[in-house]
């Protein structure tokens, strides 16, 4: 019996963490891929925009200018980002639910302590010493009700130790002092009480249910994680190629209003000499005029796109208020990109963060409908006790008497609990079924999004290559139509419109190479995004906020 009940101890108090199936790999949650898109030597297009503003323009913003690679601003981003910061405390706030699960599982130590005074009446038959009130009629045995007091001093030091299979251990030794007049008497009980549902509420799966709800949660709170820091370091990369095209346009429209300003001293030239009309000279000024608007449009556009990478990086020294200027140092990459859109959208199947928040919500429902359906059983437990009988005359003879096991009990019982309709666990039942189904259905929809998503950022980055190559073109056509009519102005054939016209036309050509060559980039970025990874090789490992100590 001894022996049975000591392993029926070492297996219950056993505190083995549950074993989890591992759906969900911990490198998959804290470290992001990167992705290299395969390059090919595709008629590239030479892109050769001027990297030094002309010196002629009359408005300038005289400020001190940092260079930043995209490394540089992926790293500030990172150390530095507010959205970051709130987001990383959310994975240690999940971990200490798991803490908060296994802790029921912890002894605990009980003392029980109580003291009681009493005064029972008894009936006895009446004699010459007692002093009790008499009762009873006349002519009838009479007898008297004595007191019989008592001072009970009790205490119950034990451990209580719930076990992994749903039962509890509970180790008592109760002692009683009892003073009725003259000696005192003691009485201690060695107690061993052990209880064991078997049919709800019993096993480690069920009793375990709570500990890997909370890991579901905490994976689930990593995969929100690292779905932001995916989010941050892809709006900072298009950002970055925002503010790239932002500086070389504004280039542009500096050529452009050297251009016009070129043209007005040709055309005052040309009227000097009495080969042009004076309203030559007029629309050679009109064209200098907007051509400054442009520049101050575009530097306009300069500075709010350096505010919006100035915002998401949070830099202390480079705050958004500053007027420090930010000159991308990170020069586009121009290789034509080849990608296998099938297996883009498996590696998005993979790696998407959504994807496994789904996957881990799956799984989380599917113990929840476990758990459920355990419920529905009836409660039936058993429980045994085991006491050891202590008395005498000293708390020692009592203890003495207890650690010699002459006086043995044990009790076995039977606990049956059978609920009337149980509607409650089966409405419970009901809706973990109906949110698992729920769950795969968002699955399948979010599949589909990916997958679309995927497709369309690679048949976006085909166009933006193809128009790379066609505003090449337009701008090799342009510069050949401007030189073509700028001889045929000073020869008197063209008048100064047609000279600004074709200004304008290639600036507009300029332009849309400068655009497509920046959503060719920022099309490799949301590839990148829609497949869970980083565009580059760098990858990227996050840890999440240290708990703070007590």
């Amino acid at each position: 019996m001894n022996k049975s009940l000591l392993i029926l101890i070492a297996l219950g108090v056993c505190s083995c963490r549950p074993t989890e199936q591992p759906i969900v790999t911990q490198a998959q949650l804290r470290q992001i891929p990167a992705v290299t898109l395969p390059e090919m030597p595709r008629k590239s297009p030479v892109f050769h925009l001027p990297t030094s503003a002309p010196s002629t323009l009359p408005t300038t913003r005289p400020a001190a200018e940092i260079n930043l690679t995209l490394s540089d601003a992926r790293e500030m981003a990172l150390e530095n980002n507010l959205d970051l910061k709130i987001e990383l405390f959310n994975p240690s706030i999940a971990r200490e639910g798991i803490t908060e699960q296994e802790s029921r599982f912890e002894a605990a130590f009980t003392t029980d302590a109580s003291y009681s005074k009493t005064d029972q009446p008894t009936l006895q038959q009446k004699n010459a010493t007692t002093q009790a009130v008499i009762v009873g009629t006349p002519g009838t045995p009479q007898t008297i009700i004595a007191g019989n007091k008592a001072e009970v001093t009790s205490v119950s030091p034990g451990f209580q130790i719930p076990l992994h299979t749903g039962g509890t251990i509970n180790l008592s030794l109760p002692t009683d002092r009892i003073y009725s007049g003259g000696s005192p008497t003691y009485n201690s009980q060695a107690l061993l009480n052990i209880s064991q549902p078997l049919l709800r509420n019993a096993g480690s799966d069920v009793n375990e249910h709570g500990i890997r709800i909370a890991n579901y949660q905490y994976k689930e709170a990593q995969a929100r994680t690292k779905l932001l820091i995916i989010q941050t370091l892809a709006d900072v990369e298009r950002i970055y190629w925002r503010l790239y095209a932002a500086r070389q346009a504004l280039v542009v429209r500096k050529q452009e209003y050297d251009l016009a300003v070129a043209q007005f001293n040709r055309a005052k030239h040309q009227h000097d000499a009495g080969v042009v009309a004076e309203v030559d000279v007029v629309r050679g000024e009109s064209g200098v005029a907007d051509a400054v608007e442009n520049v101050i449009i575009a530097d306009n556009d300069v500075i709010q796109r350096e505010r919006d990478l100035k915002r998401i990086l949070n830099n202390p020294d480079l705050d958004v208020t500053t007027k420090t200027i930010v000159v991308p140092a990170t020069e586009p990459r121009t290789l034509y990109t080849k990608v296998d859109r099938a297996t883009l959208a498996d590696k998005g199947m993979r790696e998407r963060m959504e994807m496994i928040e789904l996957q881990l919500q799956i799984a989380e429902q599917i113990d929840n409908v476990s758990f459920a359906r355990n419920q529905l059983l009836p409660l039936l437990a058993l429980s045994y006790t085991y006491g050891i009988n202590g008395l005498g005359n000293s708390l020692d003879d009592a203890l003495t008497m207890v650690r010699q096991k002459d006086f043995e009990n044990h009790t076995v019982s039977l606990h049956l609990e059978i609920p009337i309709g149980n509607e409650a666990a089966k409405s419970r039942l009901r809706v973990s079924l109906l949110q698992r189904q729920q769950t795969l259905a968002s699955r399948e929809q979010r599949a589909q999004l990916i997958r679309q998503e995927i497709y369309n950022a690679a048949d976006t980055l085909d166009t933006d290559w193809q128009r790379i190559i066609a505003a090449r073109q337009r701008v090799v056509t342009a510069a050949r139509t401007l030189e073509a009519e700028t001889r045929s102005f000073i020869n008197g054939i063209r008048t100064s419109n047609d000279v600004l016209d074709a200004q304008t036309r290639l600036a507009d050509a300029k332009l849309s190479e400068i655009s497509a060559l920046s959503d060719y980039q920022i099309s490799q970025v949301d590839i990148a995004y829609a497949t869970g990874t980083l565009l580059g090789e760098s990858k990227v490992r996050w840890t999440p906020a240290p708990v703070p100590k007590n």
